[in-house]
């Protein structure tokens, strides 16, 4: 027995069909068919969650999908539910995550009608997904019902994985009685198989005419935030050896290259201008999401004559550096592989790379000498802290302090690093790890700052949460980037309106979720409680870091001096 709405049933079966095995289910009362038919379904064989809150549900999901590499669905119910998804959806569509959202409403003629728990649902998430699907109808005769039904939730999850993946909405309008059951034919709906060649190959012709345009010209390549893999390093590699292109990545691209520059705001901010000048690149050729370095972006923003192509499937032209001239549509690691293999016709400048490597080995020794003379402070607790953890260890990060500060220390151990950078809000870093960890069989720490850490404090109740899950806080008494950019750190309003220091009682909440807690207020305390911390293995735990917000921002405003990117 399950739900007796068509609907619902095909859902949970075309679900399974098209390989969805995680539901983040949150309780509701017009969701009930939904709920019932995923989790009947089959026996149980789908894997469902539940979690209240649907912003941290939807992070969570989130989380999921982005260590299964598989699409997860959301099921909410009616009303201001879906409108919860919002961040995290957002965050999906800028990442290409496929989730599944589903959403129940009531019927058509109930909307606007001051009934309650109903807004204008259809097409409410229309900006941040690629397709929104409304279903309608449980009184239409049951074949042709759920032919329309098969259909659209086909078409739905098909949009969803083709490239660029990305979230979807399907919104299923179900009318009472909500709990009746009823008895259905086992594997009634077919999965709609999408056949399309997304090999995202081009030809040879095509790589012989974009090798020719190499020539003569200073190459520089940037890694923004993807899954990395062993043959994009090698690509890569290939490609910077045949070309002498000088290669830049940050922490959540996931690559391992020895040979590039892997700090690029401590690398540009010991360049001079007259550094900058002579290292302008000719050609930037970009791939992976967006970059968290705003330096590069404003020295290549002001570069003259610079061409920028972009590779990977995207929906629209990704002009970033305003100086696009290229979009390409190919694998990645095929991409530079193959551009490698005709570069000996067209040798650029072999010496570029050697010329950044050496401004980047500069910075380091900066960087080393910085901090022997380094006092207590957000700086000196991220440099020992992202030194003390274990490589096997899946890193996440918040926005704001967190990525900031990990991607001037050395993260090239690290197998898995990720952060919300898809919109780079705050808001769902703790479900996101959370969400990730449940598929992770390792330990999973979330490195986050206090503001982020208060803004998803309910994450901490889950019920999913295992002794796998670590959790390290940054607490500098509030939003330490605000006493650092330009724009808020000299303003009257900065310590009450941006600063804003949060109530964070993080010893009471251990207490409350049952978390061990463990704190630290200067270097020799960080590295013994970190100890301890790693080795807690019972409960989930909370690492307390308390540094001062003042000596913070000056800290890193002195270490950031030289930098001639204004």
């Amino acid at each position: 027995m399950t739900t007796d709405k068509t609907s619902c049933v095909t859902i949970a079966e075309l679900l399974q069909a098209h390989g969805v095995e995680d539901i983040v289910i949150s309780p509701g009362s017009r969701n009930t068919p939904l709920t019932v038919a995923v989790r009947r379904h089959d026996g149980g064989s789908l894997r469902t969650h539940v979690v209240i809150d649907e912003r941290s549900a939807a992070f969570f999901g989130l989380g999921i999908a982005l260590e299964t590499r598989r699409p997860t669905a959301l099921i909410c119910t009616s009303g201001s539910a879906v409108l919860n998804y919002g961040p995290a959806v957002a965050e999906a569509y800028y990442r290409h995550i496929p989730l599944i959202v589903i959403s129940a409403d009531r019927p058509a003629e109930w909307i606007d009608q001051d009934d309650s728990q109903t807004i204008r649902q259809a097409g409410v998430l229309d900006n941040i997904v690629k397709g929104s699907f409304d279903i309608d109808g449980e009184n239409s005769d049951r074949k042709t019902l759920g032919r329309f039904i098969s259909r659209t939730v086909n078409d739905a999850i098909n949009l969803a994985t083709r490239a660029p993946q990305g979230p979807v909405h399907i919104n299923v309008r179900l009318d009472e009685p909500l709990g009746s059951l009823a008895e259905f034919p086992a594997e009634r709906s077919s999965k709609i198989e999408l056949w399309t060649d997304e090999r995202l190959s081009l030809s040879d012709s095509q790589f012989d005419i974009l090798a020719s345009q190499l020539t003569g010209k200073k190459v520089m390549v940037i890694g923004g935030f993807g899954h990395g893999s062993s043959d994009l390093d090698r690509a890569i590699d290939s490609f910077a050896d045949s070309t002498g292109a000088a290669v830049f990545y940050e922490a959540q691209s996931n690559l391992h290259l020895p040979a590039a520059v892997s700090h690029i705001d401590a690398c540009l901010s010991v360049c001079t201008e007259e550094d900058l000048a002579r290292l302008k690149p000719d050609l930037v050729i970009t791939f992976g999401g967006s970059v968290v370095s705003r330096m590069i972006k404003r020295y290549l923003r002001r570069c003259e004559d610079l061409e920028h192509w972009h590779l990977g499937p995207s929906a629209n032209s990704i002009d970033c550096l305003m100086a696009l001239t290229r979009r390409i549509e190919c694998d990645e690691a095929e991409f530079f592989t193959s551009l490698a293999a005709r570069a000996a016709k067209h040798v650029s400048h072999m010496n570029y790379s050697d010329d950044w490597l050496a401004i980047a080995a500069k910075a380091d020794a900066r960087l080393t000498s910085f901090l022997d003379d380094c006092p207590w402070s957000d700086f000196l607790a991220a440099a020992t802290i992202m030194r003390l953890i274990p490589r096997e260890w899946h890193l996440q990060l918040s926005n704001g302090t967190s990525i900031r500060y990990a991607q001037l220390f050395d993260y090239s151990k690290f197998d898995s690093i990720e952060c919300n950078r898809g919109v780079s809000g705050i808001d769902g870093s703790t479900s996101t790890a959370i969400g990730s960890h449940v598929h992770f069989d390792g330990v999973t720490l979330l490195m986050t700052g206090d503001m982020s850490a208060q803004y998803d404090v309910g994450a901490l109740a889950l019920n999913e949460i295992t002794p796998r899950f670590k959790m390290a806080v940054l607490n500098n008494g509030g939003g330490g980037i605000f006493r650092f950019i330009k724009s808020t750190s000299a303003l009257d309003e900065l310590e009450e309106c941006f600063a804003a220091k949060v109530n964070l009682p993080l010893k009471q909440l251990a207490d409350a979720y049952g978390f061990a807690y463990f704190e630290a207020d200067n270097e020799e305390t960080l590295i013994s409680e970190f100890s301890r911390f790693a080795g807690e293995k019972s409960r989930p735990a909370i690492l307390n870091i308390l540094t001062p917000p003042q000596t913070s921002a000056q800290i890193l405003k002195q270490f950031f001096q030289p930098s001639n990117i204004k």
